[in-house]
C-alpha cells in the first residue's frame, strides 16, 4: 500500500469536461458512445402510432441474463416495457395501458429478482409495482405508495434493487423513504425520513445495492446529492450538491454500480453522465445537453397530461453523446445504457479502462486521449449519418 500514489486530472474531451481521480494502482476510466437502442415515434395530438422499436422517456433499463435480452420501461401513453435483443433489435412488448392486471400507468424503474429471474416493474401512477416471469407472464402486483405532493409532478415508486436475501428496496418518490419488501411483497420496514440531513431524503429517485459490498446507493433527487448506506442501511456519507459543475447534480434519476464500486449517475437535468468511485469522487463525465439552431438548451416537452403533443423535446439531436435529460441507466458487462428521456432512445456506451501510467506520463496521456476521444467520436458520427 505504501507505493500507491494519488493523482486527478481536469481534461476538456470532445466539447465535454472529463475528471480523472484514482488511486494507483488501478485503472483509469472514460465512456465512449457505441450505438442506440430505439427511436423515436412520430406523435400526434398525444397519439401514438404503436410502432415496434420506437421508445418514449425510457426509464427503467435491465440486461436479463439468462437471455442477454434487453428490457426498456416506455411510458408517456405508451406504457409498456419493450424488449430488445443484445444487439438492439426489437422482439416484443410486455404489459399495455391501464389499471388492470399486468397493465402501466407509466412504468418506471425495473429489476430482475436474482433467485427466481421474475420482473419487477414500477407502475408509477397506479402505485405499485408489477411482477411477470421471466418470459412476460403477468404474475401479480402488490405494493402502495404516496400520492401526488404541490409542486411535484412525479410520484409513486421510484428506484429500486434487491438485496441477497431477495427483499426488494423501493424509493417512495413523495414519501422521502425507502420501503423494503420481504420475498412475498410485504412491506417490512422503511428506511429514512423527510429532510437533508445524512440519512434523509427529499425526492428520492434512482438506487442500486452492490453485489460487492451490500452498500445501498439512492440518488437523493431535491437534496442534489447521492446517499450512501451500508448493507444494514445506515447512513455512511452523501456525496454531491446541487448544480451543473463536474460533481454537481440537477435530480439525478438513474444510478448503476460496477464490480470495481465505480458509481455511475444519470444527472437528468443535466444531460449527462457522471461517474466517480466508491469514495464519491469525481472519475469522468459524458453527454451535453442537445441545443437548438441559436445554442440555447433545448426544454423538455410541455407533459401530454397538461397539453403536450408528444414526449420529445424540439429540436431533437441524435448525434452521440447529446441528450435531452438521462434518465434510467443500467450497467452491464462494461455497458452502460443510459435512456435519453425526451428523444426517444436509450444510448448504448462502452466503459474503457486503461492502467494508469507513472505520473511522469500522465500529462502525455491525457493529450493523446483528447485526440484519441474526439477522431472516436467523430468516425462513430460519421458512420451513423452515411
Amino acid at each position: 500500500m505504501d507505493l500507491l500514489k494519488n493523482w486527478s486530472a481536469i481534461v476538456a474531451i470532445a466539447g465535454a469536461v472529463a475528471v480523472t481521480t484514482t488511486t494507483l494502482p488501478a485503472f483509469a476510466l472514460t465512456l465512449e458512445y457505441e450505438r442506440d437502442i430505439g427511436r423515436p415515434a412520430t406523435f400526434q395530438n398525444g397519439d401514438f402510432p404503436g410502432v415496434p422499436g420506437t421508445l418514449a422517456v425510457p426509464q427503467g433499463i435491465g440486461v436479463q441474463d439468462s437471455t442477454g435480452h434487453i428490457f426498456i420501461s416506455n411510458g408517456r401513453r405508451i406504457d409498456r416495457v419493450d424488449v430488445f435483443d443484445s444487439e438492439g433489435n426489437y422482439l416484443r412488448a410486455i404489459g399495455s395501458t391501464g389499471q388492470g392486471p399486468g397493465q402501466f400507468d407509466e412504468p418506471a424503474d425495473l429489476r430482475f429478482n436474482p433467485i427466481n429471474g421474475n420482473l419487477y416493474v414500477g407502475d408509477v401512477f397506479n402505485s405499485r409495482i408489477n411482477v411477470f416471469e421471466p418470459n412476460g407472464n403477468y404474475i401479480k402486483s402488490f405494493g402502495r405508495f404516496n400520492g401526488q405532493l404541490e409542486g411535484r409532478p412525479f410520484f409513486g415508486p421510484g428506484g429500486m434493487d434487491f438485496d441477497a436475501a431477495g427483499n426488494l428496496y423501493v424509493t417512495d418518490f413523495s414519501g422521502d423513504f425507502v420501503r423494503v419488501f420481504n420475498p412475498d411483497g410485504e412491506q417490512i420496514r422503511t428506511i429514512g425520513s423527510p429532510g437533508n440531513a445524512l440519512g434523509q431524503f427529499s425526492g428520492p429517485g434512482g438506487l442500486i445495492i452492490s453485489e460487492n459490498t451490500g452498500r445501498i446507493y439512492i440518488n437523493d433527487q431535491y437534496n442534489g446529492r447521492v446517499q450512501v448506506l451500508d448493507a444494514q442501511a445506515n447512513p455512511l456519507f452523501a456525496f454531491g450538491t446541487t448544480g451543473n459543475a463536474p460533481g454537481q447534480f440537477k435530480e439525478p434519476i438513474g444510478i448503476d454500480v460496477d464490480e470495481f464500486e465505480n458509481i455511475y449517475v444519470a444527472d437528468s437535468q443535466n444531460s449527462r453522465v457522471q461517474v466517480f468511485d466508491k469514495d464519491g469522487k469525481l472519475l469522468t463525465i459524458f453527454g451535453e445537453p442537445t441545443r437548438n439552431s441559436a445554442g440555447e438548451i433545448v426544454p423538455p416537452p410541455v407533459p401530454i397530461s397538461l397539453g403536450g403533443t408528444t414526449p420529445y423535446g424540439s429540436p431533437m439531436d441524435l448525434t452521440p453523446g447529446k441528450f435531452n435529460w438521462t434518465a434510467g441507466l443500467h450497467y452491464d458487462k462494461d455497458k452502460i445504457y443510459v435512456g435519453d428521456f425526451f428523444q426517444g432512445r436509450v444510448q448504448v456506451l462502452k466503459v474503457d479502462r486503461a492502467s494508469v501510467p507513472e505520473p511522469a506520463s500522465v500529462f502525455g496521456l491525457m493529450l493523446l486521449g483528447i485526440g484519441v476521444t474526439a477522431g472516436k467520436l467523430k468516425k462513430k458520427h460519421q458512420q451513423l449519418v452515411k
